[in-house]
């Protein structure tokens, strides 16, 4: 039962108090076996979309919680998966007849379907090739949250000159917000934030090695930005996307 359905009942004498504080408590979380409670009002609540991370589950968990968001959503994201994952979700897509998009540079697969465009734009850059995936996790999940999102790929610090031309379009694009990845020593997304005038986003990425590997160097170099950043985990496109994806979506939403 959606939220509105209860609201409307309460309103209408249909039910008591008690009864919809009951049913608003139930329909928080929906039970899967013993090993999650899908929260199946996220979207609605916070406008971010919850997504089932795939890769510490078996291909059965991951299902059978899937499931669960097609059943009450219509819609479900699965990040960080695999050729084994697709083969499993492909036949629940086909069970349901729902639609399945596997976005397998991203690591992820949509199921069902997918926000209407709410009017944001974000660009998403990335320094190197080897940042792309990362890059391309921050970009899908902003358009599931129904913004246009532009790319500028391989474009880092190593030749500085790439950067400028392709800014120029992200700017004349009219961005609301910027999402930064970059591995080794994560300059990239300090330079870009001195140089726009809109928020930007650093997402170190763990393509770095030796001393400082793994991310280690990035995100640190990022944390001691001289301009104004914000920074999140390693890795940590999902994050990225969807914070980038709220502040353009508030921002078109101020505009009409």
């Amino acid at each position: 039962m959606e939220i509105s359905d209860i609201l409307l009942k309460l309103k209408n004498n249909e039910i008591s108090i008690k009864d919809a504080e009951m049913e608003l408590r139930i329909n928080n979380y929906e039970l899967v076996s013993d090993i999650a409670k899908v929260d199946i009002h996220r979207m609605k609540r916070v406008g971010i979309p919850e997504a089932i991370i795939a890769d510490c589950k078996t291909y059965e968990e991951v299902a059978s919680i899937a499931r669960v968001h097609l059943e009450k959503e219509g819609g479900v994201i699965i990040t960080r998966v695999n050729d084994k994952n697709f083969a499993s979700l492909k036949s629940l897509a086909e069970e349901t007849k729902s639609k399945i998009r596997w976005e397998k540079r991203a690591r992820i697969i949509i199921i069902g379907e997918t926000l209407t465009k709410q009017g944001g734009k974000i660009g998403v850059i990335s320094a190197g090739t080897a940042d792309i995936p990362v890059a391309e996790e921050a970009k899908v999940i902003a358009e599931e949250m129904g913004c246009s999102v532009f790319v500028i790929y391989d474009v880092g610090v190593a030749g500085i000159h790439r950067l400028f031309p392709e800014l120029t379009k992200l700017v004349k694009a009219g961005v609301d917000a910027i999402v930064v990845v970059a591995g080794r020593e994560g300059t990239l997304p300090t330079i870009v934030s001195g140089l726009v005038d809109v928020p930007v986003i650093g997402v170190p990425v763990s393509t770095g090695y030796g001393a400082g590997g793994n991310g280690k160097a990035a995100l640190l170099s990022m944390l001691q930005s001289c301009s104004v950043l914000t920074v999140v985990n390693i890795d940590a496109g999902f994050t990225a996307g969807a914070f980038a994806a709220r502040i353009a979506n508030l921002a078109a939403k101020n505009r009409t």
